[in-house]
């Protein structure tokens, strides 16, 4: 069964006024546009628009399809016109246990000082849309990190912070020394946003563009520990348990386990927990997480991270169809063009913008026309 289904984009301050939109095909809302959720996360939950008018406005997860409770994962088109917070999120073992404690303690889930509303990992992947999707992602070496902070030229302040990066093992305590704003780290950060004006560099760029967005947080300087990727359309990051990321500007298509646990580390107002950020920090220096796809069939793009929550497909029919089987339920979005899908049971057609889920069986999907579709589904292979 092909069932059509929509959403209100989020208003979150970041977003876009426009890119959401301008993707859909839609009329924008006049306000920012962040985040579109397709799936059943019951923070935003996808709504029916068909196959009759009584299925109109039904939540997705509501609705009587093969006993459908919950999705594992959640599509989102995101458009970030200012930066995002640094955040990572934990690995299964820490959100079981997190959540837990936490529920022991009385803490309520909606509460801000709370870290954990459920007991689920959170990993996830960005696709860019845009010419430029910017980004950080994880520690880079810290030889590399001192060769940065060197350009800033000879400066009291900026040598002790050099002085303390000694080596990959002093990422952690010099993380700590920043995030808890110790004594001389306010300091640091007015003189880095003085020196990194003077200079041309796209971190150093990045610094300013932080530091009007959030000025005196410790975040700006932590930003120079973190590689500092820009995607062009058609790559893609996976994010996994750890990884200390920030999305700082462009469109892209993220897919993620439909989980709430954020811990945030600066560049933004809301709680910061550091103690229990630490704990779910890899402080290992790693390459910028870029996420290859395999192609296994002509049209057709698949993006398998190592977790069973996810894969997202793009298929791009051209002069024969192409062909995709979902392991189990899934969803389309069609982002440009005009394209065909016919499964086992039934068919449906989709103009940019519009967005159908579908139900697993379906089995083997054949897409013909012109355009792009994402497709959203499970990933056995990543278990």
């Amino acid at each position: 069964m092909f069932v059509g289904i929509t959403n209100t984009p989020r208003d979150y301050a970041w977003g876009s006024r426009s890119a959401i939109a301008e993707l859909l095909d839609r009329k924008p809302s006049g306000g920012p546009e962040a985040e579109y959720w397709l799936g059943t996360h019951p923070g935003s939950p996808s709504v029916l628009t068909g196959p009759s008018a009584t299925d109109a406005g039904v939540h997705l997860a509501g609705s009587p399809l093969s006993g459908l409770t919950t999705l594992p994962f959640l599509l989102k088109v995101l458009a970030a016109a200012s930066p995002l917070s640094l955040q990572a999120h934990p690995t299964t073992a820490q959100a079981v246990a997190g959540f837990a404690r936490e529920n022991a303690e009385g803490i309520p889930l909606d509460a801000p000082n709370r870290n954990y509303k459920d007991a689920a990992h959170k990993p996830e992947l960005i696709y860019a849309l845009s010419a430029e999707f910017a980004a950080l992602c994880g520690f880079r070496p810290v030889a590399e990190t001192r060769t940065l902070l060197s350009a800033l030229g000879p400066d009291r302040l900026v040598a002790d912070l050099v002085a303390r990066l000694a080596d990959d093992a002093a990422l952690r305590p010099v993380f700590e020394w920043l995030i808890t704003r110790s004594p001389g780290v306010e300091d640091l950060i007015a003189r880095v946003v003085e020196l990194a004006a003077l200079r041309a560099e796209p971190e150093f760029a990045m610094v300013g563009d932080l530091a009007a967005a959030y000025p005196g947080d410790p975040g700006i300087v932590i930003a120079l520990l973190l590689n500092r990727v820009v995607l062009r359309p058609g790559q893609a990051l996976y994010l996994p348990a750890g990884n200390i990321h920030a999305y700082l500007s462009g469109l892209g298509i993220e897919l993620m386990a439909a989980s709430d646990n954020v811990l945030r580390g600066g560049l933004t107002p809301k709680h910061v927990d550091v103690a229990e950020l630490l704990r779910v920090l890899d402080f290992r220096p790693s390459p910028v997480p870029l996420l290859s796809p395999a192609h296994p069939t002509a049209g057709v793009e698949e993006f398998r991270p190592d977790v069973p929550d996810f894969e997202l497909v793009v298929v791009r029919p051209e002069t024969t169809s192409a062909r995709f089987t979902p392991p189990g339920e899934s969803i389309l979005l069609c982002t440009e063009g005009s394209i065909d899908v016919r499964g086992a049971l039934s068919e449906t057609h989709l103009n940019r913008g519009e967005s159908v889920y579908v139900t697993a069986d379906e089995g083997e999907l054949a897409f013909t026309g012109s355009g792009t579709i994402f497709v959203a589904t499970t990933n056995p292979s990543g278990a």
